[in-house]
């Protein structure tokens, strides 16, 4: 009987195993954002030009309890899980984040507001205010943007991931930022933004561009892209920003004069 006993024991000792390893493999962090990108695909909208997207805030308000799920998931990785990543899981996670967060901002004063500034005040911005908490401390957009990705990634083209709930700033993506497909995503938002011609264009003889250009010239003038001046960067995206074949050779000789557009700060709003 003993012996049985015993048998029997030791026979359901792998299966224990197993199906530890299952659980702890069911419970680890899931790169692909399946629940955040279910959410984007259900919210954001790309307008008719391809370039531009738009938020459906009132719908999103009626999901926000799984935003929030979404969130706190997030908010439960943990400083050595974080590190324990490569650098593309790092900063997708980092873009996801300040755009998830960007979103559960909006929604905490949602319809009473016109842009993410009216949730700011004289003493305090809205990207410097604690309300989240990520890697284990709470933490304020900024953090997130200022302190992490443009310091610690040298990647200039997270100005084209990276979303502040307004019409000025480049498109927030239908879709997750994943590790897999970074790149690829980080250069098409580049794309999409530059040939957004309300924000980036060739005009009067001129190149007029988006603000962002003059707020973080320097991060266009390091980094993996390869260029030393910020004319570098319209010289790149040329196609892009003309179709005209005689202005698209004005901008990659570095010939335009170079003037900044106001920033539209109002809210990206579908109304619906």
């Amino acid at each position: 009987m003993q012996r049985r006993t015993l048998l029997k024991h030791i026979a359901a000792i792998p299966i224990g195993i197993s199906a530890g390893a299952s659980f702890g493999q069911q419970n680890a962090f899931d790169h692909r954002y399946p629940a955040w990108d279910a959410l984007l695909k259900k919210h954001v909208r790309w307008l008719p030009d391809g370039v531009q997207s738009r938020v459906a805030y009132k719908a999103l308000a009626a999901d926000r309890a799984a935003l929030q799920q979404v969130l706190a998931q997030w908010s439960a990785v943990t400083p050595a899980q974080f590190q324990s990543w490569s650098k593309p899981e790092q900063m997708a996670f980092l873009i996801n984040a300040y755009n998830g967060f960007t979103l559960e901002l909006i929604l905490t004063q949602y319809p009473k507001l016109k842009s993410i500034k009216d949730l700011g005040s004289f003493i305090q911005s809205p990207w410097k205010k604690k309300f989240f908490k990520l890697l284990g401390e709470d933490r304020h957009l900024d953090w997130i943007e200022h302190e992490q990705l443009r310091p610690n990634y040298a990647e200039p083209r997270i100005h084209a991931a990276v979303n502040c709930a307004s019409i000025g700033c480049p498109a927030l993506r239908d879709e997750a930022f994943t590790p897999q497909k970074l790149e690829a995503q980080l250069e098409d938002g580049m794309k999409r933004f530059m040939a957004d011609h309300t924000r980036n264009r060739v005009a009067n003889g001129q190149l007029e561009v988006s603000s962002i250009f003059k707020w973080f010239k320097e991060d266009f003038e390091k980094g993996p892209l390869g260029l030393n001046k910020v004319e570098d960067v319209f010289a790149r995206y040329a196609t892009e920003l003309t179709r005209n074949p005689a202005e698209q050779a004005q901008v990659k000789a570095r010939a335009l004069r170079v003037t900044h557009l106001d920033y539209d700060w109002l809210l990206n709003d579908t109304g619906a």
